[in-house]
């Protein structure tokens, strides 16, 4: 299936980097679609020209371009359209593209080593599974009702920045007594990528028991995550996303 992206922003450049093909994008003038194509090989196209060749098209420009980049080529576009733009829902993307067969997926930055995390609004329509097996190349695709694509942007698409503060706090806390950035940064992110490995075999509250002796130092330490107020920090990060 040939897929051609309509942006070639940061989202657009890591699908493309998981998939490790040529890749057919556009740009609105920033240079990035080129840059995209000198490293993956393919074609910088225009907008028409690339509904015209690609069996499948990526809307991956920014949200509030819809209906200025559906009044260029929706008329052209009969094909797969896949919308990955944030909020818009399928029934806008519908409208706006009256002759397509219109799917929505919510995908993360990780797709880049294909170890994503893909939302996926759940649809009956004609070539959903073509399309699942596609995105599914680049990380686990989760079919959820389209109602709570919001939520899981806010929890996997937004996740990667997280983790990356709690990295950066956490390999700080580390600095300040003592400890190399370096060797603080590798323990940091080798114990998050091998928790995240159990978490795939047990649950959160059979894991922390597991760590946590009665009195003991790692209880100590989530008594002062508690206190810091980390649990309702990560809900009101969540409500900010999901409400903003």
């Amino acid at each position: 299936m040939r897929v051609g992206f309509i942006g070639a922003g940061n989202m657009a450049a890591a699908l493309a980097r998981g998939w490790g093909e040529p890749v057919l994008c556009t740009d609105s003038g920033s240079g990035r679609a080129a840059r995209l194509v000198e490293e993956l090989g393919g074609e910088a196209l225009t907008n028409r020209e690339l509904v015209e060749r690609a069996e499948l098209v990526i809307l991956a420009h920014k949200p509030g371009q819809l209906q200025e980049v559906a009044a260029e080529i929706s008329e052209h576009a009969r094909g797969i359209v896949v919308s990955i733009l944030a909020r818009a829902t399928v029934a806008e993307v519908q409208a706006a593209y009256p002759h397509a067969t219109v799917f929505r997926v919510e995908p993360n930055t990780p797709v880049e080593l294909r170890r994503g995390v893909l939302a996926f609004a759940a649809s009956d329509a004609p070539g959903v599974d073509e399309v699942k097996a596609l995105f599914a190349r680049v990380g686990t695709v989760v079919e959820i009702p389209e109602k709570l694509m919001g939520v899981a942007g806010a929890i996997s698409g937004v996740g990667p920045a997280y983790w990356a503060l709690f990295a950066e706090a956490w390999t700080d806390a580390a600095v300040r007594h003592g400890m190399p950035a370096a060797q603080a940064a590798t323990l940091v992110r080798e114990t998050m990528a091998g928790t995240a490995e159990l978490l795939g075999r047990t649950d959160t509250l059979a894991l922390r028991r597991g760590v946590t002796s009665p009195g003991g130092t790692t209880a100590r330490g989530l008594n002062a995550l508690e206190h810091g107020g980390v649990r309702a920090a990560l809900a009101d990060a969540l409500d900010a996303v999901v409400e903003g």
